[in-house]
């Protein structure tokens, strides 16, 4: 089992790892089993405790195909940089308007013109559990952040 101290550190270099790519691609599984992907605008770091904020609209088909399977991969990219970056975890949807405040970025007015006072905005949790990256740096060998021993409230 992993220390809190070891998690932080895990947790900061998934941080460094992403603190430069403003967007990832979001995986999730369709009811048929099927996998979708879809671009999503990372909106904030990492939180202390492992996890990833998007904004997203409640009854869009994401959130739907979220609430049948909680399962996610959001894979982000650094071609200049020869970084990869594929972190899987579990979803859910949150209508907190308090979060949302905190989590609110200008940048996000493009996909939400009324801001968080639009009609149907949620946000999506994704609880981290694991990461595999490759860059420059691990010759292309695979390293991998495993956070799936932390407790999840």
């Amino acid at each position: 089992m992993t220390t809190t101290t070891d998690q932080n550190q895990q947790i900061q270099k998934l941080r460094e790892l992403i603190a430069d790519i403003d967007a990832g691609m979001l995986t999730t599984v369709d009811d048929d089993g099927s996998l979708h992907s879809c671009p999503m605008l990372k909106n904030s770091d990492i939180d202390s405790d492992g996890v990833l904020w998007f904004f997203i609209y409640g009854s869009s088909h994401k959130a739907t195909e979220i609430s049948h399977n909680q399962q996610v991969n959001v894979s982000f990219v650094s071609p200049d940089r020869q970084r990869y970056i594929s972190v899987s975890g579990t979803a859910q949807i949150v209508k907190d308007r308090n979060k949302m405040q905190e989590k609110w970025q200008p940048e996000l007015q493009t996909w939400f013109p009324q801001g968080i006072d639009e009609p149907d905005i949620a946000l999506l949790k994704v609880n981290i559990n694991k990461a595999d990256y490759w860059d420059s740096h691990s010759s292309y060998k695979p390293q991998t952040i495993n956070l799936s021993s932390k407790t999840r409230v």
